[in-house]
Formats: C-alpha cells, sequence, structure tokens
C-alpha cells in the first residue's frame, strides 16, 4: 500500500514538489552563508518526494551545538520555514476536501514540523525503530 500511494504522491505532485526544494537546496548552497539551509532543503525534498512510510524523528544535528542549531532554526522560521509551512497547511486543506485526497493530506501536514524547523529533524523508515 505505501508503494501505490508514494507512486500516486509523485503522479499528483510530489515529484514538483521535491524538484522545487532540490532546486531551492541547490540555489542556497551557491553561498557559503546558505550552506546549511539548503541542506535542509534537501532533506525537505527527499522527504517531500516519498513521504508514505516515512516519520520524523528528533535528532540532534552533527557538529551543531544547542545554541547554533537554535539560531539556524529561527533564522530558517522567519526567511523560509514560515511561507512553506503555511503552503503545506493549504494544500493540505485542498487534498482533505475530498476523501481520496486525506492521506494526501496526512502528508502534508506531517511536513509542517520539518518545513518550521528543521534543523535537529530527521525521518527514518516508518517501520524502522532501531533509530529511535
Amino acid at each position: 500500500m505505501t508503494f501505490l500511494a508514494n507512486v500516486l504522491w509523485v503522479i499528483f505532485g510530489g515529484l514538483i514538489l521535491a524538484l522545487e526544494y532540490w532546486i531551492g537546496g541547490l540555489l542556497l548552497c551557491l553561498t557559503i552563508v546558505g550552506i546549511p539551509f539548503g541542506l535542509q532543503a534537501f532533506k525537505l525534498g527527499s522527504f517531500a518526494f516519498l513521504p508514505f512510510g516515512k516519520r520524523l524523528r528528533d535528532r540532534p544535528a552533527p557538529g551543531l551545538g544547542g545554541a547554533v542549531q537554535l539560531v539556524l532554526n529561527i533564522l530558517w522560521l522567519v526567511l523560509i520555514g514560515l511561507p512553506i509551512a503555511l503552503t503545506h497547511i493549504a494544500a493540505a486543506v485542498g487534498c482533505a476536501i475530498t476523501i481520496i485526497g486525506i492521506p494526501f493530506a496526512i502528508q502534508h501536514f506531517k511536513m509542517v514540523p520539518l518545513a518550521l524547523l528543521p534543523f535537529g529533524k530527521d525521518w527514518v523508515e516508518a517501520g524502522d525503530w532501531s533509530e529511535i
């Protein structure tokens, strides 16, 4: 079921969504200052490409202390994250109008926390409990 849901997701907008994140990540990586933010955009893109069967977990970013991670999350939230999260919420509401779209709406809502504060969050396969 997860495979079929991911195929439908990719066909009906998931590929475009992931490409937007990946292109944005490439543009952010053009500057040295933007590299940490570009890496988070790549993470969002890989999560947005095939979201079914994945779950979010809290994991401190390697090499980042708590204060640095907090500052980067605040910068992301103010500059990038809030518009992305609002877009996912709007897409989720649009998908939830029909019964068939409800699973897609759930995936959009699942992306909101990662879109708001990506530093310190990661995704794992839903069945992989060894990562906890």
